[in-house]
């Protein structure tokens, strides 16, 4: 939202127009293209993967992202509803990647030039579509009055956990990518916010004890992987093995 250009008539300051997908198509390429070619100049690659900021994404930033050549979209948070501030519903988008054409961004497609690769969300619990049905149904009235969905986390039933160190511990983390593995999925995508690793920038690390704490939870992820034989590879490198891994996993 704090991307040039800016357009007077369609872009006035407020929560929802800080998501991407709420602008107007020729504004959201605009934006895209700055940052592109900002990205380009500075770095002197040409990128090809991308994630939306606040994760406001739909058909029209897959199409500016096809226009402008990239391969891979990052931008789906699932079994997550932001429509309460504005933007997507991804409550029942599940964490498996997909190819897809720009115009149905959110159905998969064999053929597809692009590839969706979610962040990792998921559950403990094997059957990731029937928990989360009860976990959606939690969270809606008058249910979310009792917070079930929190009281169930708690007794281990059912567990909603982010491959995140902002969100989770490094245990749930690491039981998650154990699950994600034992269920077939072919990647695990851990994210953050790139200034949570300084104290003091985000709400995520407010103390020099937070930053400890937060760089303590990533070495252990990372040391995890790196035991259990993950290979760290970037988005785009998953791109060019997708072919093969959907054809194992069906």
């Amino acid at each position: 939202w704090s991307t040039p250009p800016f357009d007077s008539l369609n872009e006035e300051t407020s929560r929802r127009n800080s998501m991407l997908c709420n602008l107007p198509l020729d504004v959201q390429f605009g934006k895209i293209s700055e940052l592109h070619d900002t990205i380009r100049k500075n770095f002197g690659i040409e990128p090809t993967s991308f994630r939306s900021g606040r994760w406001g994404y739909n058909r029209d930033v897959a199409r500016c992202l096809y226009k402008l050549g990239y391969k891979v979209d990052s931008s789906i948070l699932p079994y997550t509803d932001w429509s309460y501030d504005h933007g997507p519903n991804f409550s029942y988008f599940s964490p498996k990647p997909y190819r897809f054409f720009p115009e149905t961004a959110f159905e998969e497609s064999v053929d597809g030039p692009l590839l969706e690769i979610p962040a990792t969300i998921g559950y403990l619990q094997q059957n990731f579509e029937l928990c989360n049905r009860f976990y959606q149904r939690f969270l809606q009235k008058p249910l979310c009055n009792l917070r079930l969905a929190g009281v169930l986390h708690q007794l281990g039933f059912l567990n909603n956990v982010w491959l995140s160190p902002e969100e989770c511990s490094s245990a749930e983390m690491i039981k998650l990518a154990r699950r994600m593995r034992k269920n077939g999925y072919p990647f695990i995508n851990f994210f953050f916010h790139s200034p949570t690793l300084k104290a003091g920038l985000t709400p995520y690390v407010k103390t020099d004890e937070d930053e400890k704490r937060f760089l303590h939870r990533i070495e252990e992820f990372i040391s995890f992987t790196h035991d259990e034989g993950i290979e760290s590879i970037t988005l785009s490198e998953a791109a060019g093995s997708l072919r093969t891994v959907l054809q194992e996993i069906g």
